[in-house]
């Protein structure tokens, strides 16, 4: 890992218009380079927005497809991380996060946990994905989840474990429930999450939430870097728009995981014999003997 400069780019998609999205991609990312920004991070579905129903076949794109390729050509000049629907093999249609950097395609990640409860109804129009990965990038080692996935702790312990600096976070969340300091109660939920895993997996965590409003809901924005010792090193305001930038540190890492060494001392195969136990257990009444 390197020292670089990172901006998140708390915007607010039009819901359904590639064209136009990409266009205020193309923007934003003027305005980071001018910035020096080396990492410009989006929210999830940032060139789609969010409740697409019945719209998901018609904003998805391959990989090969043309709004990727003007990404491709940004990213020689700052390093991207851009959510879209992806079209993969067999049709399937994926919320996924996309990773670019110096003309490529570095990475991309397919939301694992698609929520179904309340106003989100995900698993009916997308496929979840299988697999977390965490991948090498010039600045660092990096893993994506997409918003609902940072609800679910082992998906960021397999993020850290799999070597993970950096846990990229684009997310769209929908306020909900009345704040006390902040807007909404959710936004105070998310908040402690993110600083929690910062500090647990000594590892830098970028949460890149949205604005503006869809289909009566009203998202927060609120985004936020936080280091490995769970400190919010960066803060954006709530509902504005806005391109929020800040230094990372590798030193600071370094100090965390000396201080703090949970990631040295994990183990991962007393985890894997304990979830085969409980994966095992739900085949059979009562579950099985404790060891």
């Amino acid at each position: 890992m390197r020292r670089f400069r990172l901006a998140v780019a708390q915007i607010a998609p039009v819901l359904g218009d590639v064209d136009k999205n990409l266009a205020i991609h193309e923007k934003v990312a003027q305005e980071a380079m001018a910035q020096s920004a080396n990492l410009l991070v989006f929210p999830e579905l940032s060139l789609t927005g969010y409740f697409l129903k019945d719209q998901v076949t018609s904003v998805a794109l391959t990989e090969q497809a043309p709004a990727l390729e003007t990404l491709r050509r940004l990213s020689q000049r700052v390093a991207m991380v851009v959510g879209f629907v992806e079209e993969a093999a067999g049709h399937r249609f994926h919320n996924a996060a996309v990773y670019l950097e110096g003309g490529e395609i570095r990475h991309i990640h397919r939301k694992a946990y698609l929520p179904t409860y309340g106003i989100f109804d995900e698993q009916r129009y997308l496929a979840a994905g299988g697999h977390i990965r965490a991948f090498d990038t010039a600045l660092g080692r990096m893993a994506i989840l997409i918003c609902e996935d940072l609800w679910h702790p082992a998906a960021a312990g397999i993020a850290a474990w799999d070597g993970a600096e950096i846990i990229l976070c684009p997310s769209a969340s929908p306020g909900r429930g009345l704040g006390q300091a902040e807007p909404f109660q959710n936004t105070g939920t998310w908040e402690r999450v993110i600083r929690a895993y910062g500090d647990l997996f000594t590892c830098f965590v970028v949460y890149a939430n949205r604005v503006g409003y869809e289909d009566g809901a009203c998202f927060w924005g609120g985004s936020e870097v936080v280091g490995p010792t769970g400190q919010s090193l960066a803060k954006a305001r709530y509902l504005e728009e806005t391109l929020l930038a800040t230094e990372v540190e590798p030193g600071a890492l370094r100090r965390a995981r000396v201080a703090n060494p949970l990631l040295r001392d994990e183990r991962l195969e007393l985890t894997l014999r304990e979830l085969q136990r409980l994966i095992q257990g739900q085949d059979a009444p009562g579950g099985g003997p404790a060891g």
